[in-house]
């Protein structure tokens, strides 16, 4: 059966992405694949985007630089809702306003879940969604993600996937080791740095650096490291990114905090480059120990562990996540859970 779906997306940044934007990475796919199986979607995004569904937008082009500020956002996701009529249901992507606006509509509302819950913030709120707005559910992208709330009306679990297609896998023996993530103290682009200096090895880093934090913490704990051994390459694009993954000799991926899901080792998997991480959110969810890399409790075993990690096979790697993350997967996984929101509102209260 074709649903006629509405997919809000995050407003800060174009669908998808020219450069940093994981959830914008998701929903791109997810509209798109969508779309290719049958599906009526309409896409709520900036009008900048490309997407093969429908397009709504209020902005032009991505209001990047409003970032933190309310009114972009709740303009935006109310611009789905005043049309809520003309979908059989809603899957917001956008944060924690649209999840609550859904309360305000009979159609049947979805709030995708994309950061953690572990926070002193984030729990209250969306305990307070579940008061005033009882009928959205949520979906979690991992097991993980529901653990300090467990009791939230969760409606199904949807990890996400990658459009296999632009992530081709290169059988190589890298020479250099290789960090992607944004200029966090939780990304730990300084533990990858401890790792390369007890190992001798090269190490790459990229990621995005534009927030005063980012700032500061790269010019405290990565800037003083770089050197001929240490090279900071900054943000880069998708396909520089992609040539990176090849011709690594492992991804390093040491976080240190409760990462929901996490795209970085299943995009170093599917180029055929294992996945050096440590136990911390779903990793245990994405990797299988000795398939697609090797999980470590913390991150100074990783320095003992380069060779046995390198020595894992690139196309097991790679039909590994053929196997568990490719976009049927995940549309299969959200279409169940639209379906699941649809029968539930049409399902008459007991009197």
């Amino acid at each position: 059966m074709s649903l006629r779906i509405a997919i809000i997306s995050p407003v800060w940044f174009r669908v998808p992405p020219d450069g940093y934007g994981g959830i914008e990475c998701v929903v791109s796919l997810l509209a798109d694949s969508l779309v290719e199986a049958g599906h009526d979607v309409t896409l709520f995004a900036s009008g900048d985007s490309l997407t093969k569904a429908k397009l709504f937008s209020v902005y032009k082009r991505a209001p990047s630089l409003q970032i933190g500020r309310s009114i972009p956002e709740m303009y935006h996701a109310l611009a789905c809702f005043e049309r809520a009529s003309d979908f059989d249901v809603i899957n917001d992507h956008s944060g924690l306003p649209a999840a609550a606006f859904g309360g305000l509509v009979e159609t049947p509302t979805l709030h995708t879940m994309h950061g953690p819950l572990d926070g002193p913030v984030a729990p209250a709120v969306y305990e307070q969604i579940t008061r005033v707005a009882p009928k959205v559910g949520f979906i979690s992208i991992s097991m993980n993600q529901r653990k300090p709330k467990p009791d939230l009306p969760w409606v199904a679990n949807c990890p996400n996937a990658l459009d296999l297609s632009v992530y081709p896998c290169q059988p190589h023996k890298g020479e250099y080791l290789f960090f992607l993530g944004r200029m966090s103290p939780d990304k730990g682009a300084h533990r990858a740095i401890a790792v390369a200096k007890e190992t001798g090895l090269p190490l790459k880093i990229a990621g995005k650096m534009q927030d005063l934090e980012e700032k500061d913490y790269f010019r405290e704990l990565v800037e003083p490291h770089l050197d001929q051994q240490i090279e900071y390459l900054g943000e880069v694009n998708h396909g520089e990114k992609v040539e990176l993954l090849q011709h690594a000799r492992v991804t390093l991926f040491p976080i240190e905090w409760e990462e929901p899901f996490g795209l970085v080792p299943i995009e170093s998997m599917a180029c055929g480059t294992p996945v050096l991480a440590t136990r911390y959110g779903a990793v245990p969810e994405v990797i299988t120990n000795g398939v697609g890399g090797i999980i470590v409790d913390d991150y100074r075993e990783m320095a003992r562990l380069i060779d046995e990690a390198s020595a894992l096979d690139p196309w097991v790697c790679r039909r590994y996540v053929e196997e568990r993350f490719a976009p049927e997967r995940m549309v299969t996984d959200y279409v169940a859970a639209y379906e699941k929101a649809i029968a539930r509102a049409k399902k008459k209260p007991e009197r």
